[in-house]
């Protein structure tokens, strides 16, 4: 039992010190964001890698959701004779929860986990190191266009995910289900809120910042050679993940 308290312990103390580092790489990058030289074609290339190159992926993924969940409330709404909401519940689910946390989670498994490999590459071959040597701060060439680029990007992968969400339940609900395209179609258009839309762009905008900066801070903290790399990609997926489910539920909380 004692052995037990005692890893629990260390356990949450390192927890607390690596958010404590990961808000000090924040702090950082807020004050290199506004600082010159801006290098818009970094900004640029980081948003066609974590935006364009993701957009298959969520697209993909939020199709079967739209499907799979107007699929699931319609053979629960009908015990109730209720069909006619699922339009609606599809609709609400995608633009509050569904379309920016699948996003993100998405985003954070393939952009997240490929931005802390290329860094934590870099610090292990003491690329990081030659760009001090030259001047030239780290944080504001590596994270700053990367941390910028997934808070532009996500809110429109969202944008995206919630139209095509909603796509995906019109066809099963309508064209395989049978319920009538009108009435599903007015459903959405009396519940939901254009609220309901900008809160989910907020979340999204928030989990952009929260993996694209976690996957920076993994691999700035890279060290052990190619082991090493592996293991910060690895660290960065599952704590961004972490980070944007339980911020998911504040956010729910603080909108609500």
């Amino acid at each position: 039992m004692t052995q037990f308290f005692a890893w629990l312990g260390a356990s949450s103390i390192a927890l607390v010190a690596e958010l404590g580092r990961i808000a000090l790489l924040f702090w950082e990058t807020l004050l290199w964001t506004f600082r010159p030289p801006y290098r818009l074609r970094l900004f640029f290339r980081q948003m066609e890698f974590i935006g364009v190159y993701s957009l298959f992926v969520v697209v993909l993924t939020s199709l079967f959701t739209g499907m799979v969940l107007a699929l699931q409330t319609y053979y629960a709404f009908r015990l109730f004779s209720a069909e006619s909401l699922v339009g609606a519940t599809v609709a609400l689910s995608m633009t509050r929860e569904l379309g920016p946390v699948i996003t993100a989670l998405m985003v954070a498994g393939r952009a997240g986990s490929a931005i802390a490999a290329e860094i934590g590459t870099m610090r292990v071959t003491e690329q990081v190191d030659a760009l001090e040597v030259m001047a030239v701060n780290p944080v504001q060439y590596l994270a700053v266009p990367r941390i910028i680029a997934g808070l532009v990007m996500l809110p429109l992968l969202t944008a995206i995910s919630d139209f095509v969400g909603m796509v995906g339940g019109y066809l099963v609900g309508v064209r395989m289900l049978g319920i009538n395209g009108g009435i599903f179609m007015n459903k959405v258009y009396e519940l939901v809120e254009l609220s309901d839309i900008y809160n989910g762009l907020v979340k999204a905008a928030v989990f952009g910042v929260i993996l694209t900066l976690v996957g920076c801070y993994k691999g700035f903290m890279t060290h052990g050679g190619a082991e090493g790399v592996g293991r910060s990609t690895t660290d960065s997926v599952v704590l961004s993940s972490i980070l944007i489910l339980s911020s998911d539920y504040v956010l729910t909380a603080l909108m609500m």
